[in-house]
């Protein structure tokens, strides 16, 4: 009981982080490897195929709310859809001792970028529409290849680096969650080959991260992000030193 206890609190809380700031889905392989008792293989490929899901919500939710501009969409998704595959494929060929590395370190990074860059504007200037085509599809090839490899939600890694690249908060979270769908469903076909998904686990926290989302969107569209982005990033150090002294 007490173990289903924790993966419900654990989901809802991921959840929220999803919906609302885009910085949160990593944590569910650690989570599920800590609380759940899976491998690590097993913990990313189960917390990829969830993302499906609780991209498909976030969609719905942004879209409704007017918050994806979809000509931002579509060149990140293409990028993300060519490399998830790849990823996941590496990712079953890595030790185990090497992933959860892997994975500290994303998480590390994944904070120092929450906490950085704010919401200050990039000094990038995109002259032309093919330009910004080119760099929208490298960052989606980029996130769909550590989506896959990492078993973390794409929007954990495209909104930092679209915030980077000078795009709005709330734009690159909606732009996050359509990502999150491609994303995960590149790297779970891939996973159903090489990886072990526990489908079981899956569906138990699909619904609970559900709720989490929704809760998460509410809130993203009603409040000043800064403080819950400062809040995310420091979260995000912890977890990540905390996981790298537990693979040591």
């Amino acid at each position: 009981m007490l173990t289903y206890g924790s993966l419900i609190l654990i989901s809802i809380s991921i959840g929220i982080l999803v919906g609302a700031v885009g910085v949160g889905g990593f944590f569910m392989p650690t989570a599920l490897t800590l609380v759940a008792g899976v491998t690590i293989h097993q913990g990313t490929a189960t917390s990829l195929f969830t993302f499906i899901f609780t991209g498909i919500v976030g969609t719905i939710y942004f879209h409704k709310k007017g918050s994806i501009n979809w000509a931002l969409v579509w060149p990140i998704c293409l990028g993300a859809g060519l490399t998830g595959f790849a990823g996941a494929w590496i990712a079953s060929k890595l030790s185990t001792t090497m992933l959860s590395g892997v994975l500290a370190v994303m998480i590390v990074t994944a904070g120092l970028y929450t906490l950085t860059v704010g919401d200050r504007a990039s000094a990038l200037v995109i002259r032309s529409a093919r330009q910004q085509w080119l760099l929208l599809a490298g960052i989606g090839a980029v996130t769909g290849f550590l989506s896959g490899l990492t078993g973390i939600g794409g929007p954990a890694l495209s909104v930092p680096l679209m915030m980077l690249c000078g795009y709005s908060i709330l734009s690159a979270i909606g732009v996050g969650q359509v990502l999150q769908i491609v994303g995960a469903l590149s790297g779970t076909i891939a996973n159903l080959k090489f990886g072990t998904i526990d489908f079981g686990l899956a569906w138990f926290i699909t619904a609970f991260e559900i709720c989490g989302v929704l809760l998460g969107a509410y809130i993203i569209h009603r409040i000043d992000t800064r403080l819950i982005k400062k809040f995310v990033g420091v979260l995000c150090l912890v977890a990540g030193f905390a996981f790298i002294l537990r693979t040591m």
